[in-house]
């Protein structure tokens, strides 16, 4: 399903209210006039605040993107979109939940 393109400077956050920020390799490809995310793109997770029930701070840190676009490659990479599913990753690699899209640009959609 066509969904609006996630760029740098969109919106996302962890399921706990971190900030994620986007860092691209991608400079070819633009939306709104910042780089369209890419699923091998750095998505870094700042403010994170999940702590165990133990009282172990336990934060997200990264964003692995799982489900990314089927049919639209950016520089032959799966681009992400508002509909794209991600799992925010705690420092020791365990999931703590999906990212959250919370605004992207509107005029560019892909699937």
């Amino acid at each position: 399903m066509p969904a609006p393109l996630f760029q740098v400077g969109a919106g996302a956050t962890c399921p706990h209210g971190g900030q994620v920020t986007v860092i691209s390799a991608n400079t070819r490809v633009q939306a709104s006039g910042t780089p369209v995310a890419l699923v091998t793109d750095q998505f870094t997770v700042a403010g994170c605040v999940f702590t165990l029930p133990s009282g172990t701070p336990q934060p997200c840190v990264t964003v692995q993107w799982t489900v990314p676009t089927a049919r639209t490659l950016v520089n032959g990479q799966p681009a992400v979109t508002a509909l794209s599913v991600g799992l925010c990753i705690a420092a020791n690699g365990v999931p703590n939940g999906p990212a959250v899209v919370v605004s992207t640009q509107v005029r560019a959609v892909a699937s």
